[in-house]
Parts: structure tokens; C-alpha cells; sequence
């Protein structure tokens, strides 16, 4: 329990009618989680505005209001606290409730379209093998230490992401990694994090649901490199042709990672096979287990960020080479029959694309290449032909199916993928609406070494539909397809 005045700080203080000598004992933004004694901060969202639950919450107990606008009607002995931007309030009040825990860690931010969750994963296991005490804020977990706690978004609102970060300063964690998603940077979600680095890790279409244009997205990655202090680290992809776009005028000290183009720290792959990625890495060869040329950059910009926070060579290679792969990154089961199953959490056109020159590149030439694909519902939908397109380009067969259909149809979904098929490419497509039964008919017609390709949800357990999510694991559904068709 804190006083309103000492949690504040920077808020962007207009007017205050009552007193700030009030005790607040939480900080709520939906009012149907008020209890006595809660701050209500009136968050604007994209769908409601919070202002509307202000007497909601009074009436739940809230003893101090953040707002934008009084309310017409101002209840005796409730705080009333106008600031400028109550999204902005929420985020530094939250800081401040929580002692500004970001302080207290070695915080690194990773951002980009593609690998924010591989990287991100990567580094908390590298620190946790070289020793360090480290939390973890991702879109499949959020980690302290050993401790495991589900994750709803990719990055926590700021209530719930200076919670986690206080509970790993109370853990003596001495580093996070942690994913920083474009909807956050929007949000001003990270508004009040101390980051002593910044990764960037690539930019490609997505969001455009959100942001709508390519350009705002750009703007709005942009906005996390600019608000590094000169204390911290930008480090970006020099083969990303918006890398350099990224840190301009950044106060950060930048460096640069690459596979193609001179950089700060190169890496070159020298072999890439089902068993992993054989890399020189600063003219040092180290094997690493995860899969795919496009792993290449995700390990580079691992290695880049160990250097970075001053980790001897030697130790962040060994440990490099002892790393597992992401759940639902490029994981791949194999069948009694020979038919390899790949599982990938691809949802954008350029990560369906990598995916499927990985695939490329290690197949011998005489297997097929099956890929069941689906696009989000609610998302961005001009990506859904491009995705076809490049599904059918890349494979042998195709069956577009459901992925999250949210609250749209998912047949509809399927009719807008089906518009970017060429039309010399028709006949090997087959739409199967059902995820299950998609994934059932794909093993039916695979033959021996034959390659299936499920895109799209990857580690997520559920599926959403109508509102509700319901269970359904790629993973555990491939590998009960395949036992139907091993007799």
C-alpha cells in the first residue's frame, strides 16, 4: 500500500480535486477488477474508453481516479486526478508503484517482426547456463528463474509486466529478456522501463490491422530505439534494409549484426541440415541445434547481445552450442512411416517464406512438401493471398484451413487466401476448414520422407473461435494423425 503522491511521479499532473494523501493499495484499468482501496486509471482503449467506468469503479470501492476529463458527478472522499495521457499515467504510476523495478535489472528489449521470441528465449536459457539468475517476458512463457507463469501477450500490460519485473528483482534476477511487440510500443506499455539494450531483430509486413500502413509500423519499432538512454545498447540487423532506419538518432551506443553485409559482429553458415546449423561466428565454427538459415540471425544476434553485456567469447559460444530449440519454432517430429512433421508459429508472409527455404534447402529433392496453412481472424488482412501465394509457390500441396478465426468465418478467411493462388497453381490446393481434419488429410496423402509443413499457431495450445478458445495443439494433433496412417 502506497500514497497516491508518491506514485505520481511523472504522470503528467493537470488538476487534482481531493486529497493525494490517499492510500492506494492496487492499480486497476478495467473496472470489473476494482476491490476497496483500488487506483482506477480511465485508459482509452481501441474498443471502449474507461472514462465510461469511472462511477463503476467508484462504486466498486476505487478511492482515486486517473482521468483525462472529470466526470460530471465527483463522489466525497474519492481522489480525482486529471492527467494529460492516461495510457502514458498508467505505465509510469505502475513503474512507481512497483519501485521502479527495471532499474534494479539489466533489461533487454527485443523487437522486430520475426525471432523477438526465439532471441529473446535463447538469451534467458544462454544466461541461465553461464550462470546468471534471469527472468524471461515472451509470447509463449513468461519465466522467473525455474519458475514458469503463463503468458496472454507478448508483452504484459504495465501493471502486470512491473509486477513480474518486481518479482525478479525479489528473486535476485540480475538480467530479463523480453519481447517488445509494436501493439506495446503503441500502448506506451514500456513507458518507464530502463533498458540497457535494444535488439532489432527484422521488419516485415504485419499488423497492418493495427497500424495501418507499413511505414507507421516502421515509425512505431523506431520509437522503442529512441527512447534508449546513452547507457544502453542498440544492436539491429545490417542485412534488414530498415535496420540502419531503427537507431537513427538513437543516443544508445549502436552496433550492428549481419550474415551478408559487413558488420560488427558476422556469421556465416557453413552447413544447415535437419539435425541443426553448422556457423562461423567471428571466425570461431560452433554447431547450434536449431534449424533453418533464418535461426542463423536469431544466434548472431544472441551472440551479439552477450558481447555486448561483456561475456567472455569462449563461454557464450560453448553455451551457444548447448542451446535447445524454441517450442514451436521450427520443431520437427517424425512419423513410424518416415514422414518428418514441422511445426512453426509462421504467420507473416516473409516467416512462411523462410520456413519453407529451410525446408528447401535440406530436402534431397524427392519428397513432397505439404503445407497446411491458415491466417488469423481480426488480423491483418491483406496478408492472407500473399501468404497463399507463397505457400503454393514453396509446395508441393497445399491445404489452406482455420487458424484463430476469432470472430470472423473461418470459410470466408479461406476464400480471401484462395484470391492470391495463381491460377497454374489451383489444382494442388485443397481447403479443409476443420484444423484437425486438415492436419489428418495431410498425413493421408503423405508418403514416406515426405515433409508436412504446419504454419501458423506453433507453441499455442488453443484455438479462438467465436470468443472462445478451445484446446487444440498442433503438435499433439500431428502425431495422433500420423498414428491413424502407420498400419
Amino acid at each position: 500500500m502506497k500514497q497516491l503522491k508518491e506514485i505520481l511521479y511523472k504522470a503528467g499532473l493537470l488538476e487534482v480535486i481531493g486529497s493525494t494523501a490517499t492510500e492506494v493499495d492496487s492499480i486497476v484499468f478495467n473496472s470489473t477488477s476494482v476491490t476497496k482501496g483500488s487506483l482506477f486509471v480511465a485508459v482509452r482503449g481501441t474498443k471502449t474508453d474507461g472514462h465510461e467506468f469511472i462511477l463503476d469503479a467508484v462504486e466498486a470501492g476505487a478511492n482515486a481516479i486517473i482521468c483525462e476529463e472529470f466526470p460530471k458527478k465527483i463522489r466525497q472522499g474519492v481522489t480525482y486526478v486529471k492527467v494529460t495521457n492516461c495510457s502514458l499515467a498508467l505505465s509510469l504510476i505502475a513503474a512507481n508503484f512497483f519501485d521502479n523495478p527495471s532499474e534494479k535489472l539489466k533489461l533487454i528489449g527485443v523487437t522486430g517482426t520475426n525471432g523477438k521470441t526465439t532471441t529473446a528465449t535463447l538469451l534467458f536459457h544462454l544466461f541461465r547456463k553461464l550462470g546468471y539468475r534471469s527472468g524471461l517476458l515472451s509470447t509463449v512463457q513468461n519465466q522467473v528463474n525455474e519458475q514458469i507463469i503463463a503468458a496472454t501477450h507478448t508483452t504484459p500490460d504495465p501493471v502486470n509486466l512491473n509486477s513480474l519485473l518486481a518479482l525478479m528483482v525479489r528473486e535476485n534476477c540480475e538480467y530479463c529478456f523480453m519481447e517488445v511487440s509494436s501493439h506495446a510500443i503503441a500502448q506506451q506499455r514500456i513507458a518507464g522501463l530502463h533498458f540497457k539494450g535494444g535488439v532489432f531483430t527484422n521488419i516485415t509486413h504485419d499488423h497492418l490491422d493495427y497500424h495501418k500502413t507499413f511505414d507507421e509500423y516502421i515509425r512505431t519499432k523506431k520509437l522503442f530505439f529512441d527512447q534508449l538512454s546513452e547507457d544502453a545498447f542498440a544492436l539491429y540487423n545490417e542485412d534488414d534494409k530498415n535496420g540502419k532506419i531503427m537507431v537513427q538518432n538513437c543516443k544508445a551506443v549502436k552496433k550492428s549484426f549481419s550474415l551478408k553485409s559487413m558488420s560488427d559482429f558476422k556469421c556465416k553458415v557453413m552447413e544447415s541440415s535437419l539435425t541443426g546449423l553448422m556457423l562461423q561466428i567471428e571466425n570461431n565454427e560452433v554447431f547450434c541445434r536449431l534449424i533453418g538459415s533464418f535461426n542463423a540471425y536469431n544466434i548472431i544476434g544472441v551472440y551479439a547481445t552477450a558481447i555486448m553485456l561483456g561475456e567472455d567469447q569462449l563461454n557464450v559460444l560453448t553455451g551457444i552450442s548447448n542451446l535447445a530449440p524454441v517450442e514451436g519454432r521450427f520443431e520437427y517430429i517424425t512419423s513410424g512411416n518416415n514422414v518428418i512433421g514441422i511445426i512453426d508459429y509462421a504467420h507473416t508472409p516473409d516467416a512462411l517464406q523462410n520456413v519453407l527455404n529451410t525446408i528447401r534447402d535440406i530436402r534431397t529433392g524427392n519428397e513432397k512438401v505439404i503445407t497446411v496453412v491458415g491466417c488469423g481472424g481480426d488480423r491483418d488482412a491483406s496478408k492472407r493471398p500473399l501468404m497463399a501465394k507463397i505457400a503454393c509457390e514453396m509446395s508441393d500441396r497445399v491445404i489452406f484451413t482455420s487458424d484463430n478465426p476469432r470472430s470472423e468465418e473461418p470459410d470466408a478467411i479461406i476464400e480471401e487466401m484462395k484470391a492470391g493462388v495463381p491460377p497454374h497453381h489451383i489444382r494442388k490446393t485443397l481447403a479443409v476448414t476443420d484444423r484437425k481434419e486438415a492436419l489428418k488429410a495431410a498425413c493421408g496423402i503423405a508418403s514416406p520422407g515426405d515433409i508436412i509443413l504446419v504454419a501458423g499457431k506453433g507453441h499455442e495450445k488453443y484455438q479462438e473461435v467465436k470468443g472462445v478458445k478451445q484446446p487444440f495443439d498442433d503438435k499433439q494433433v500431428l502425431e495422433d494423425s500420423f498414428k491413424i496412417f502407420e498400419n
